[in-house]
């Protein structure tokens, strides 16, 4: 009888050891994310005017950004 009962223990590992090999494997570090590149025309299109907020001088029609503010000249006081 005992010998059924090992044999049953034997059978669901390894059922379920076949499981886990077939599960996904978690990635540790977190996925790079691809940056979007947008083509000419939408860089155009996208230009912010004169006293919008912006970030760097890539994003001004001006190509000034001072501030935080999209500017007009280079100095500001």
């Amino acid at each position: 009888m005992w010998h059924l009962k090992l044999f049953a223990v034997l059978i669901i590992f390894l059922l379920l050891s076949g499981q886990a090999d077939g599960s996904p494997v978690w990635q540790l570090s977190s996925p790079k994310r691809r940056l979007r590149r947008m083509t000419p025309f939408w860089r155009g299109v996208s230009l912010r005017p004169i006293g919008a907020s912006c970030r760097d001088d890539s994003e001004c029609v001006t190509r000034l950004c001072r501030k935080r503010r999209c500017s007009l000249s280079v100095a500001q006081e």
